[in-house]
């Protein structure tokens, strides 16, 4: 991409719920530019294979190298736990995760720690390996929640049905007394609304999106890489529908984003869509 912008950060997940770390990233780095991919085509990643998340993660940082990023954040704690350590040996800019960042702010506010996140994630153990490698008198419980990225991703987040799903699965957390929770998929902070009715008022919860902004900004100093004039604005793709992306994306962003669609797998095709939102 001859003419893209220099120095942006890539951003991506598997849908919207990158969009939670976009978030942090705008407020806490304000002057950083954007680069956002939503890998929607293939959503949900928590019930792929390691093989499958590694091939897709390549391509998007092939796609995402393209463009001249200067770092990339994996806003996707399942490529983060099957995926990180891989592909940072294969590319030449820095590429964070989601998992060492939570675990470092679990630790400091309980030692109960509950982890809710996708079947993948759960699976790997990236969570309570990290976390027991920090410190290793806190106790860990997780729970998979296959449901819960494609509820949010059609939309249905004050659904009856979404919160007995929700309830079902913060049940076992609970009864074991857990003092923090950590959403492991930056998809679930969307379901803040729900799960804070559930848990006890009393448990903390840890949103990964916060801390790994905060990793960020501290990496891009180490490294001379921080912006210093205004960010340009937000770039988004996806591998799926970009209406479908830009409606259900426009109630967390505030507004009706323009959205462009790619395809992955041909790193030089791609074609914009003006994106409407009722």
């Amino acid at each position: 991409m001859k003419d893209a912008p220099l120095n942006r950060i890539g951003v991506f997940d598997s849908g919207v719920g990158g969009l939670t770390v976009l978030k942090e990233l705008t407020q806490q780095l304000p002057h950083e530019s954007i680069l956002y991919f939503g890998d929607t085509a293939r959503l949900p990643y928590g019930i792929r294979s390691k093989a499958e998340i590694l091939q897709f993660v390549r391509e998007i940082l092939i796609w995402m190298a393209s463009h001249r990023v200067k770092m990339v954040i994996m806003a996707c704690n399942t490529s983060s736990a099957l995926a990180l350590e891989e592909v940072r040996r294969e590319f030449p800019f820095p590429i964070l995760g989601l998992i060492l960042p939570a675990a470092k702010a679990a630790i400091r506010q309980g030692q109960r720690v509950g982890v809710i996140a996708t079947p993948a994630t759960v699976t790997s153990q990236a969570y309570h390996r990290a976390i027991l490698e920090i410190k290793q008198d806190v106790t860990v419980w997780q729970v998979g929640c296959p449901e819960f990225v494609p509820l949010i991703e059609a939309g249905r987040i004050h659904d009856p049905y979404t919160h007995q799903v929700a309830y079902n699965y913060l049940q076992p957390l609970m009864e074991q007394e857990i003092d923090t929770l950590i959403y492991g998929c930056t998809h679930y902070p969307h379901l803040a609304p729900v799960i804070r009715q559930i848990l006890p008022p009393t448990v903390r919860l840890v949103n990964p999106a916060q801390y790994v902004a905060q990793a960020a900004e501290q990496e891009l100093e180490l490294l001379g890489l921080k912006s210093e004039v205004p960010a340009a604005p937000t770039e988004f793709y996806v591998s799926g529908d970009p209406e479908q992306f830009a409606q259900l994306s426009q109630r967390w962003l505030g507004f009706c984003p323009v959205v462009q669609q790619v395809s992955v797998d041909q790193v030089a095709f791609s074609y914009s869509v003006e994106s409407t939102c009722p």
